[in-house]
């Protein structure tokens, strides 16, 4: 039996907001939705991982077993990249460990200037430098010179060219994005595939103007595919797990590293330090299953860090 999906109207009418709110929740990541032809839906599975990460946490009586890590009373901000991975290690560590955990899908840049601005505690990011052409590291230590930080291995992913099956407009390289028969969906600007992009663009000499499609932009990988899945563009850049998640096919570009950084305060670090070691934990690796586009032999490795605090509590 198939599972239930439902309309942007009936999800507004689930949770009680406009159905404006919905295309934005969709918008920025936060809900997950796929299309049937122009029609949106969203799953009954994706409607309840929302309202769990959006819960208010529930105290427990002093009469309750206790488990085996405390019961946190914190809300653990993360925000960053849309990746498969992160949204499953948000479900599992929030399962696991009993603590609220808030996604916000809103690109690295963005996810990591909202963690040295103190308004998350976490950042998901693969973000490219272009000079060094190294990931992530030169944008961190620019930003955190003072705090208490740790950055941590999630994965290496596949990025490249995401195409209709079967690749009919034949699309094998960068060049091909200027052709007249080719559209182009893009990223929005911020997000680190943006960045990698815009990094091949510049080193084949190719000016974006002349890509048809390069100013429309989506803000998760699965949105973008769904583009080409609709037959509305030919080609995204993006990870390969999006494309086969819709049934696309997928020409392999470059392999990056997404981490995610945490960010200790004396009122989170019990509940980082818990989240770091369940990330490293065999229990964690162990529940991954569909790996394809991904590597994850450097999963849980720490790349950097800085000095922690000494005491805190969550």
């Amino acid at each position: 039996m198939e599972e239930k999906a439902y309309t942007p109207d009936e999800v507004a009418q689930i949770f009680q907001i406009s159905k404006h709110t919905v295309y934005e929740l969709i918008k920025r990541g936060e809900l997950q939705a796929f299309k049937i032809g122009n029609k949106m839906r969203i799953e009954h599975a994706e409607l309840e991982r929302y309202k769990e990460n959006t819960k208010a946490p529930v105290k427990k009586s002093h009469a309750e077993p206790s488990n085996t890590f405390s019961n946190h009373s914190l809300s653990i901000r993360l925000s960053g990249s849309h990746d498969f991975l992160v949204e499953h290690f948000a479900k599992q560590a929030g399962t696991a460990l009993n603590l609220q955990i808030q996604p916000s899908y809103i690109g690295s840049l963005e996810g990591l200037m909202m963690l040295y601005r103190g308004q998350c505690d976490i950042a998901a990011i693969h973000l490219l430098d272009p000079t060094s052409q190294e990931y992530n590291l030169p944008f961190i230590h620019q930003l955190f010179v003072y705090e208490s930080i740790l950055v941590l291995r999630l994965a290496a992913r596949q990025q490249g060219f995401i195409v209709a099956k079967g690749n009919p407009k034949n699309i094998l390289d960068f060049p091909d994005l200027v052709r007249k028969d080719v559209q182009f969906i893009n990223r929005q600007k911020g997000a680190g595939t943006r960045f990698l992009l815009d990094s091949k663009l510049s080193s084949y000499g190719i000016n974006p103007s002349n890509i048809s499609g390069y100013n429309i932009e989506e803000w998760t990988h699965l949105s973008a595919a769904s583009y080409i899945s609709r037959g509305i563009a030919d080609v995204a850049f993006g990870i390969q797990s999006a494309a086969s998640h819709l049934g696309l096919d997928f020409i392999p570009v470059a392999q990056e590293h997404f981490d995610l950084v945490f960010r200790f305060t004396d009122e989170n670090k019990q509940c980082l330090t818990e989240l770091i070691q369940y990330l490293q934990s065999p229990e964690f690796k162990d529940s991954l299953t569909d790996l394809e586009g991904y590597s994850i032999v450097d999963l849980g490795k720490i790349i950097y860090q800085t000095t922690l605090t000494e005491e805190s509590t969550c």
